[in-house]
């Protein structure tokens, strides 16, 4: 089947031949004559399949075709809002709307963080047909009246359960709950979850589903290996395999921003260009990475998982996991990379003894086994012992983690903070009592031990809680500690004690020493003592 048996228009048939395209993928057959028939839709392909084209193409069809009765108005109506998870995938949808539309007379834009709020707030006062955006940015500017919702004919939810890994829905309600009730609606995802399919009740009216490939699986053409390594010498083997193979362009990722940042010191040393791509770069840092590895001015490309959604890199030939990631599903994203619009891929992973669980569980879910292959002089140690792994889901969402091994913590090694917000936690204990409990390891005066409070803290805690209080406290030289527990206030160890969930009681103290308003002796005198 040909493109042009599928309904388009010539100036969209012309584009789609510019870029080299005379066959659709098979998400793309199934999905342009459900959008071009006006229903809803939810649609899930493997990523890298070409989805984006797939509503791009029948959606500039249906705008370009029908007129809008609100056109001769002082602003041109906003037509058809796409939302997209990351800033990345964003301007890459508006980009390939640009792309398909230039033939045709619609405008289009995209709006995302981090970036200035001026130059978009004029565009959008202009008024434009199609608004590609984030959904914070998004929202912001409904707040100051930059966006009006009530015109729009289409909206499209793109990579819906990247949407709910980073926390977004609670955003994306807030958006649709200022749409128009008559609309068309198209929810894409890579992934069908529990959590997508309730989503999709809700925002969908008697929708078509397409699943054009199984999900939950990876490309054929991607080539799939794990090279076993120990922890310490990752950095070495990547550098071995970038300078060995004579690697031009490949695409690393990393489970945290720090990860990141050594890595690219650590390759520079080693005499190979890379940069780095994650959530603590400014927008024109990020853009100017982006656009320095797709025309070669770097070789290694290292990334968080924002990247695993949203880059089209055409051609591209590698991407490694330097770290495996926790959430199985991320690995199909990430690989994903690679092997686009039918050409060969690699994917490498170097997986060292912390991760065996989060090997075993991409297995699983992908339903087949990745070939291992050792290199020379980079042999794992057989005795090496896992250790804790950062681990964390969503936004703000941590995932107790499972221990890679049924061995102890290697001695001398305790817990860690590490960067983006994740936990070091010790298997088997609460992730957040873990955490505080870690925290007080390092500090023993976190629970009032070795340490006394300030005077001014007790008598400024004391003086918040009302006049009866405030009389108890008398001419103002009060004990600190003792006097704020004199007059039922507890001091700050004791907080933590009773009041934050962080925190675990002192062995052997009991509820009443703990809890912030006990009835003590001491507190029932100073009580009748403030009423006199």
């Amino acid at each position: 089947m040909s493109f042009s048996r599928l309904g388009l228009s010539e100036a969209l048939l012309r584009a789609v031949a510019d870029q080299g395209y005379t066959v659709p993928t098979p998400i793309q057959a199934q999905v342009i004559p459900v959008v071009l028939a006006g229903g809803d839709l939810l649609a899930g392909a493997q990523t890298g399949t070409g989805k984006t084209a797939g509503f791009v193409l029948p959606m500039l069809q249906r705008l370009s075709t029908r007129l809008s009765p609100y056109a001769a108005g002082p602003r041109k109506p906003l037509r058809a809002l796409i939302l997209a998870p990351t800033r990345e995938l964003a301007a890459q949808v508006e980009a390939s709307i640009k792309t398909y539309g230039k033939h045709l007379q619609l405008t289009s834009m995209v709006v995302f963080g981090g970036v200035g709020f001026g130059p978009q707030t004029m565009q959008l006062k202009r008024g434009v047909d199609i608004l590609v955006a984030t959904p914070g940015r998004l929202l912001d500017q409904h707040g100051q009246g930059n966006v009006d919702f009530s015109r729009i004919e289409i909206f499209v939810l793109d990579e819906a359960d990247r949407m709910l890994d980073m926390g977004f829905i609670p955003d994306v309600k807030r958006v649709l709950a200022l749409l128009p009730k008559q609309r068309q609606n198209l929810l894409f995802s890579a992934t069908f979850s529990a959590e997508i399919k309730a989503l999709a009740e809700k925002l969908l009216n008697r929708p078509r589903t397409i699943e054009a490939t199984p999900p939950n699986s990876t490309v054929d053409a991607i080539a799939q290996r794990v090279h076993p390594v120990n922890r310490e010498d990752k950095s070495k083997l990547l550098a071995w395999l970038v300078g060995h193979h004579r690697w031009r362009q490949v695409l690393v990722f990393t489970r945290t921003k720090h990860g990141a940042d050594k890595l690219v010191r650590s390759l520079h040393s080693d005499g190979i260009r890379a940069v780095a791509l994650h959530g603590n770069k400014s927008q024109n840092a990020r853009t100017r990475a982006l656009a320095d590895f797709k025309t070669g001015a770097v070789a290694v490309l290292v990334a968080t998982d924002i990247a695993a959604r949203g880059l089209d890199i055409d051609q591209l030939p590698h991407v490694v996991n330097y770290d495996l990631p926790n959430v199985p599903e991320d690995y199909i994203h990430r690989i994903g990379r690679t092997g686009r619009a039918g050409a060969d891929g690699e994917a490498i992973s170097l997986v060292c003894v912390d991760e065996h669980v989060f090997l075993r569980d991409i297995e699983r879910l992908i339903k087949r086994s990745i070939p291992r292959q050792v290199i020379a002089g980079f042999a794992p140690d057989p005795n090496a012992v896992a250790q804790t792994v950062f681990t964390q889901r969503g936004r703000g969402q941590m995932q107790r983690q499972r221990p890679a091994a049924p061995h102890a913590q290697a001695p001398g090694r305790g817990p860690l903070q590490a960067p983006d917000r994740r936990a070091a936690l010790a298997p088997g204990k609460h992730p957040q009592r873990g955490q505080a409990q870690a925290k007080e390891q390092r500090q023993p005066h976190a629970r009032g031990q070795g340490r006394s409070q300030p005077q001014s803290d007790g008598q400024a805690r004391a003086a918040s809680q009302g006049p009866a209080r405030r009389a108890a406290r008398g001419n103002g030289n009060g004990a600190g500690n003792g006097h704020a527990r004199a007059v039922g206030v507890a001091p700050r160890h004791a907080y933590r004690q009773s009041g934050s969930p962080n925190a675990a009681p002192t062995p052997g103290a009991s509820r009443e020493t703990t809890t912030r308003t006990a009835a003590t002796p001491a507190l029932l005198r100073s009580r009748r003592k403030a009423k006199h």
